[in-house]
């Protein structure tokens, strides 16, 4: 008997889309046919008018475990990620106390997180000056790969994560290109930055396009170039997170056709959101790098559909609203709150409104993820034997997002108000519902009802490296 039968759907695989039914067995998929009427299943399922898609993998986001749960948690966090169609994210060093620099500080998050995340979930450690030592056994515990910044990152205090210098950052590289990891890079150029932010409040700049004018593409690019140049010098895997620019993709396109290993992330606000939403939606819509123009939003789009973007991932940054609030736009936190909403933009922008196709669109949120980070084949696409992890969507289901629906810490997201094309129905995690949306024509499932409570539990687990 089977565990779980999901019939009646369309199913996503790669390359392709199917009328399938899908078999569940011990949280692995064991069948995918035309039709399992006939099996007897402990759970069935009815997916008729739907499609059925490989649980997204995001592959960047900030809980801020341990200390800093306030500003969000895994329990908080990964319900929104389960409400919008994920089953797998690689959490950030940054943000908790201490961050994930050290065997020590691993295991403080690790112990924050037992028995608490929704989903499953991998963990990213730090580069920081001074941590060389710990990166081995930092990778020899599982941590997916490594995260370092080339700009302040924020925060306050010594223990705070801190950026890195030029040596310190070649010195890192050296060291995680004999680990088998990926160097992921907050690229943008801290002395470029600075100077502007200084030019900006001694002439009294402090509103949102002037933030957005202190961090410009050139400081994105110009960090892009050095970090590619110091690649090439020590074979170090480099994966550049939130890129904001088609120039910086340019940049990152030619360094893979030179044979770099190199990939690049792009993120749901840069595709969707313009430097115009920062003056009409204020710091809800703060974020580094800053939102672009419209012809940058484009050239994103042209860029995704080129195949020159390998991944897509939220960069969820959230903190308590009251930081957000500030006289100056530069002093309020910097960070998108957006979790939740990625997969349905995505769909809906990307394939409904666009029409990239669903096949293409799962690579860059589930598949590419699982293979860059050491996840696949186990995680990232729907296959025989692989994890069953499904995103079951509703592409006839249009919905205005509204806080009431958000799951995170603090019901606020620059995406409420908008119309989403497309609403998840139902997400799966190894054969097991993590979350069951309420509507007429779809069971109810305590799940569905979550909300931003620390009590709740979850059967998410570590995926440690080649999980």
């Amino acid at each position: 008997m089977l565990d779980l039968k999901i019939t009646g759907g369309h199913v996503v695989l790669r390359g392709e889309v199917l009328r399938l039914d899908i078999g569940v067995k011990d949280g692995t998929v064991v069948r995918l046919e035309e039709s399992l009427a006939d099996e007897a299943a402990e759970r069935h399922y009815e997916a008729a008018g739907k499609h059925v898609l490989p649980g997204m993998i995001d592959a960047h986001v900030h809980f801020n475990e341990p200390a800093m749960g306030h500003w969000e948690g895994f329990a908080t966090g990964s319900a929104a990620l389960a409400a919008g169609g994920c089953t797998s994210y690689m959490d950030m060093p940054l943000n908790g106390l201490p961050p994930t620099v050290s065997i020590t500080a691993l295991k403080r998050k690790l112990e924050a997180a037992e028995g608490r995340s929704r989903v499953d979930y991998a963990l990213w450690g730090g580069l920081v000056p001074g941590n060389a030592d710990q990166l081995a056994p930092l990778a020899e515990a599982g941590v997916i790969g490594f995260k370092a910044f080339m700009s302040e990152p924020g925060g306050e205090g010594e223990d705070r994560f801190q950026r890195v210098d030029d040596e310190a950052l070649l010195e890192g590289m050296k060291r995680i290109a004999k680990l088998n990891r990926v160097l992921a890079l907050h690229a943008e150029d801290e002395a470029m930055t600075v100077r502007l932010a200084r030019q900006a409040a001694a002439e009294g700049l402090t509103g949102a396009l002037d933030y957005a004018a202190s961090r410009p593409i050139a400081a994105e690019c110009e960090a892009v170039r050095r970090a590619l140049l110091m690649a090439e010098r020590t074979g170090c895997p480099l994966h550049f997170v939130h890129i904001s620019s088609a120039a910086a993709v340019e940049l990152i396109q030619a360094a893979k056709d030179r044979g770099l290993d190199v990939t690049l992330e792009t993120c749901p606000h840069y595709l969707t959101l313009t430097e115009a939403d920062t003056v009409s939606l204020g710091a809800v819509a703060k974020c580094a790098p800053p939102l672009r123009s419209a012809e940058e939003r484009d050239k994103l789009w042209q860029a995704l559909a080129d195949g020159r973007i390998d991944l897509i991932a939220s960069d969820h940054s959230p903190s308590p609203p009251e930081l957000k609030r500030a006289d100056r736009f530069f002093d309020a936190w910097g960070g998108i709150a957006g979790a939740q909403s990625t997969f349905e933009l995505m769909i809906g922008e990307g394939h409904l409104k666009r029409g990239l196709s669903l096949p293409f669109l799962c690579s860059l949120l589930s598949l590419r993820p699982a293979e860059r980070f050491g996840l696949h084949p186990r995680k990232g696409e729907i296959a025989l034997q692989a994890d069953a992890d499904f995103a079951i969507i509703d592409l006839n289901r249009p919905y205005k997002l509204s806080a009431e629906h958000l799951k995170q810490r603090h019901a606020y997201s620059p995406y409420t108000g908008r119309i989403m094309g497309c609403r998840v129905s139902a997400t799966v995690l190894r054969g097991n519902f993590v979350y069951l949306y309420n509507s007429d024509d779809a069971r109810t499932d305590d799940y569905s009802a979550a909300s931003a409570d620390d009590s709740m539990k979850g059967d998410g687990k570590w995926l440690r490296y080649r999980y």
